[in-house]
């Protein structure tokens, strides 16, 4: 193994760029030579400028930034046998022999059906807000994610005790609660809503009948993206029926919680996850994610780490019911 490839693909997430230089540093300390590719997939596609040479330089002074200094996007290509031919055509072209994917479910399942098909070696980072990966206790960018969360939280609790008004905050979370749930918690929610538990609807409403009778003040309550089929938005416009003088306000946070500056546990995260890819590659891993498990680092095959659902900590969920009553 002479040169590895480093790319993001998916949805950003913050850490992103400290993986990136974790992965191009490592490399260099163990004599290899660092290609970045530019845009994912798309990228590696379509080739030429696409293809950046990496040095310790080149990755100085982003481990703060938010974003990824690589691009990403998203490549319906790529998920043609064609468009893999093409990204395996480039590689070879610019002398890759494996490489690292920072990214999500998309990310792993393209490259492991990439390495099946051309056994080009990979390892993987996770790197997504959603935390939603089983083989990690944390992914890169939930850390900061949640972080971003709670500080709208807290600033929005301000104005409804100001106002004496119930806010709905919905926070990013499609198929997975994680951000909600610790938002939730740490933000001293009165309801939290997530995609992986199914609602009362009635004790949501009576909930709500019970807070305007007696005279409570303000709520917050954080629904995932995912819970409700039209979000906060439908879910308040149900609550409506049976109340029709609720009116409490809606904060959509969107997508705030992928940006920013990472927080040091991201930064410590994405440096060891960053690293540990690049050792796995040299000790002739394959088909793999980094992730931490209890502080320790652990490879997980892409396959467990797509399939294998990671269920919400019980412990947490029953927070929810012991600080709300």
């Amino acid at each position: 193994m002479k040169k590895i490839a480093v790319f993001t693909s998916g949805g950003d997430s913050p850490g992103m760029n400290a993986c990136i230089r974790a992965v191009t540093r490592t490399a260099i300390y163990n004599h290899l030579e660092v290609t970045g590719i530019m845009r994912g997939y798309k990228g590696m596609i379509e080739g030429g400028e696409n293809y950046v040479s990496l040095n310790s330089r080149s990755v100085g002074n982003i481990i703060q930034r938010g974003g990824t200094i690589l691009k990403t996007s998203r490549s319906n290509e790529f998920m043609t046998a064609e468009g893999r031919k093409k990204a395996f055509e480039n590689l070879k072209l610019n002398s890759i022999d494996a490489l690292v994917c920072i990214g999500g479910n998309g990310t792993f399942t393209g490259a492991e059906i990439f390495y099946n098909e051309y056994k080009i070696p990979c390892i993987g980072v996770p790197g997504t807000i959603d935390n939603d990966l089983s083989g990690t206790d944390f992914t890169v960018g939930f850390d900061t994610a949640i972080n971003t969360a709670l500080g709208a939280i807290d600033k929005i609790r301000d104005t409804a005790e100001s106002h004496e008004r119930f806010f709905f905050v919905e926070v990013m979370g499609r198929d997975a609660g994680y951000i909600a749930l610790a938002s939730g918690i740490a933000g001293g929610a009165e309801i939290v809503l997530l995609p992986e538990v199914k609602e009362n609807f009635d004790q949501i409403v009576s909930y709500f009948n019970k807070s305007i009778h007696s005279k409570k003040s303000f709520s917050i309550a954080i629904v995932a993206e995912g819970n409700y089929e039209g979000g906060a938005f439908e879910m308040v416009n149900q609550i409506k029926k049976y109340i029709p003088t609720f009116d409490p306000r809606i904060v959509i946070l969107g997508h705030i919680q992928r940006g920013g500056s990472p927080t040091a546990y991201d930064r410590v995260l994405a440096s060891r996850l960053g690293n540990a890819a690049v050792e796995g590659l040299l000790k002739g891993e394959t088909n793999k994610m980094a992730g931490l498990i209890n502080n320790q680092v652990a490879l997980t095959p892409f396959n467990e780490s797509i399939s294998k659902s990671k269920k919400l900590n019980p412990e947490l969920l029953k927070l929810i019911d012991i600080f709300n009553c």
